[in-house]
């Protein structure tokens, strides 16, 4: 998978060094949205301001454009596409760039809680949607500063409660996550094991092993937000800025 390039010629003149990249890593349950979580709004109010955190410190950049990644992304997604929360008994449309056309693709709901967030977070620029095989393409000629929001999930078997019941793997898998997450260590993103990250039912696994492998071996710098379990479920927030 290749690294972020370098910014394109201009006047015959390559720019020094790859472009900056900016991370946001947020959750993407259902009950991030307020209106999905109802009477459970409180309990998921720190993972949103922790969200937000996270977020501003992505655009503080002022990225070119916002590539937002997904799991569940198949192809590209951008203006005029949009999603809706209506299974899950919220009747809210979230255009994911711009205005919703007649015929635009209907987003995933990684990228429709992207979309989101980033509508909170007041950004009206470029966004690019895109699922993990297609995020290293993804950043083919693209000017910098690069955003990306990072939509995933850890693993969903922490309690007995939890989606996917018990596995006591869980905890000490999300929680390595995290270190990775806090140390900005890509190359340990990249090495997560797609496989127990299956079994774990942790969604996030294949974005956060694309992303690593883009941004291995460069400099990070790196804050955790939140690392929470509410649900059973394992919610890891952070951002990253990549040089």
């Amino acid at each position: 998978m290749s690294s972020v390039p370098a910014p394109p010629p201009v006047d015959g003149v390559v720019e020094p060094g790859p472009v900056t990249v900016s991370v946001a890593f947020c959750p993407c349950p259902p009950l991030l949205h307020p209106a999905v979580a109802g009477r459970a709004a409180a309990d998921t109010a720190r993972l949103r301001a922790a969200c937000a955190e996270a977020v501003d410190a992505m655009l503080s950049v002022r990225p070119e454009v916002v590539l937002v990644v997904g799991h569940d992304a198949r192809g590209r997604f951008g203006a005029g596409d949009g999603g809706d929360l209506r299974g899950f008994g919220v009747d809210l449309t979230v255009p994911f760039a711009g205005r919703l056309r007649p015929g635009g693709r209907r987003t995933p709901l990684a990228l429709t809680l992207g979309a989101w967030l980033l509508g909170e977070a007041g950004h009206a620029g470029l966004c690019l949607g895109v699922g993990p095989d297609d995020l290293a393409g993804a950043f083919d000629g693209l000017p910098g500063p690069v955003g990306v929001l990072a939509m995933g999930d850890g693993t969903a078997r922490r309690t007995a409660k939890a989606p996917g019941y018990l596995d006591e793997a869980a905890a000490p898998f999300d929680a390595a996550v995290a270190a990775a997450l806090r140390a900005g260590d890509a190359r340990a993103l990249a090495g997560l094991d797609p496989a127990e990250g299956e079994r774990l039912l942790a969604s996030g696994v294949p974005t956060w092993r694309a992303l690593g492998a883009v941004l291995a071996g460069r400099p990070v710098t790196a804050r955790l937000h939140a690392e929470q379990a509410p649900f059973g479920v394992g919610y890891l927030v952070a951002d990253w800025v990549v040089r």
